[in-house]
């Protein structure tokens, strides 16, 4: 990327600010938040954005589009402006614009020195500055995504336990019986928004309280800095006195031996001293593998809270709230058809339907039954499997609330024939069974009986929308 001249005067709170000064520290905050947000979120969201320079004290950025602007406003703005006044001394602020199609053509010498280069490789691993707004000299708090809250974090059975010890801690540090608090669970079901929230919690509460909040990769980055520094008992000193420590992803120690002795004295000291220590993991201590016995002992001495497998209620639940905080109505069909298919993991939850948001703002068209499994063919066929007509036969009792034997009785009530009709119908389109096969799996029909059904389902569908639109949301959630 091209400087601008180191003497190029540009307007700023001070009276002039150097361009080159300027151009640096932008690309300073770019390289910050590629790191954090990592690189496929960077690319997505934002690495469209071009400083055009400063106004009124603040940094003026623009990019390509109004949904762009509102994206990136919504969910990065408060970072984007604490990293600018980091970054950037003097500046108080960003104003995020939309470029306007002359403004390309129109930009000064500043903003084309300035335009969006081929992106620098990521920093050496570090502990991030902390922000702004926080303690003052703190460095060993990682930076905190403000969505992470108690108020966003969606609670179910699964979490209940987990969120409810989350809070307690978070109230009132290091009380008796809740030290070590030892959060674990499988990918993507809200460990990290937990951790997050604990901290914003214990800064809201005080500002001033010496907190370090870390991933242990970091804790390990540090630990070998320190060492090759020669400076290993300022590192101790500095970590011993904080009154909260919390270590994210604590299962990367694993194998690492020099520095899990580190942590090991570094947790006593802090138990010790009547500190708070805040972990997580992707399993219980007692599962962890390759973590010394003395540790893993001591990691399970507090409270052990598990956050499960969601249920289909919990996602419906979580989308129902992601959906109404983006502002885009999504219909009821969808959302059960994601929290239906989508179900080990909340963040390609949380993912499926962001991309259904961005379609829909960017092509300005409505989010059905229909579109969607388009827009997430890729999310989707993830969780393709061979459909059977058992599943089938599952799917529409559950949706009807019968029983599986009444796939297979005489009955011949309307709440039960219908059904065992939808699902003879669903079988004929979505496996590649015959008539006569099908009929064996429905109390050894004949074929004629299924064609009937089938016949019959057809009919219905045409003259009935609220029945059709049953049968393409079962339809949907079988084969996508």
């Amino acid at each position: 990327m091209e400087t601008a001249p180191e003497h190029l005067p540009i307007p700023g709170p001070e009276g002039v600010l150097a361009a080159g000064d300027l151009a640096t520290g932008w690309a300073r905050v770019r390289a910050r938040l590629r790191q954090e947000v990592g690189d496929v979120e960077y690319r997505t969201w934002l690495r469209q954005m071009t400083l055009h320079g400063v106004e009124d004290a603040a940094a003026l950025v623009t990019l390509p589009t109004r949904f762009l602007r509102d994206w990136v406003r919504d969910h990065y703005g408060d970072r984007l402006r604490l990293m600018v006044q980091a970054e950037i001394p003097g500046l108080r602020g960003v104003e995020l614009r939309v470029a306007a199609a002359r403004q390309a053509a129109e930009a000064p010498a500043l903003a084309e020195s300035l335009a969006p280069a081929p992106e620098p490789p990521p920093p050496a691993p570090a502990m991030p500055a902390q922000p702004a707004d926080a303690t003052a000299g703190n460095d060993w708090v990682a930076p905190l995504d403000p969505r992470f809250t108690f108020d966003t974090f969606v609670v179910g059975k699964p979490n209940e336990f987990a969120h409810a010890c989350a809070r307690r801690v978070a109230e009132a540090p290091a009380m008796a019986g809740f030290n070590p608090l030892f959060l674990y669970g499988g990918v993507g079901l809200g460990k990290t928004h937990l951790m997050h929230a604990i901290a914003w919690e214990l800064r809201q509460r005080n500002p001033h309280l010496p907190v370090a909040y870390m991933s242990a990769e970091k804790f390990m980055y540090r630990f070998i800095a320190a060492l090759r520094s020669h400076n290993t008992t300022e590192f101790k000193t500095q970590l011993r006195s904080v009154q909260v420590l919390m270590v994210d992803d604590l299962q990367f120690l694993i194998g690492k031996d020099n520095t899990q002795e580190e942590f090991f004295h570094t947790f006593n000291a802090l138990i010790d001293a009547g500190k708070q220590i805040i972990l997580s993991a992707d399993k219980a201590p007692t599962d962890l593998s390759g973590i010394e016995d003395r540790l893993r002992t001591r990691l399970a001495a507090g409270i052990v809270a598990d956050l499960h497998a969601t249920t289909y209620e919990l996602r419906l639940s979580i989308l129902q709230a992601k959906a109404h905080d983006a502002g885009v109505l999504i219909p009821p069909s969808v959302l059960e058809l994601l929290a239906r298919k989508i179900a080990t993991n909340v963040r390609e939850l949380e993912g499926a339907l962001n991309r259904l948001v961005a379609h829909a703002k960017l092509f300005g068209r409505p989010v059905t039954l229909d579109t969607a499994p388009d827009v997430l063919a890729d999310i989707l066929r993830s969780h393709d499997r061979r459909i059977t007509i058992e599943d089938i036969q599952k799917r529409v009792c559950a949706h009807y609330n019968i029983r599986m034997t009444d796939m297979a009785s005489s009955q011949r009530s309307r709440t039960v024939a219908r059904p065992r009709q939808v699902a003879m119908y669903l079988a004929k389109h979505l496996t590649q069974r015959s008539l006569p096969e099908i009929g064996r799996k429905f109390g050894n029909r004949d074929h004629t009986t299924v064609l009937h059904a089938v016949r019959t389902v057809t009919a219905l569908m045409e003259e009935d929308s609220g029945f059709a639109e049953d049968v393409t949301l079962l339809r949907k959630m079988l084969e996508t």
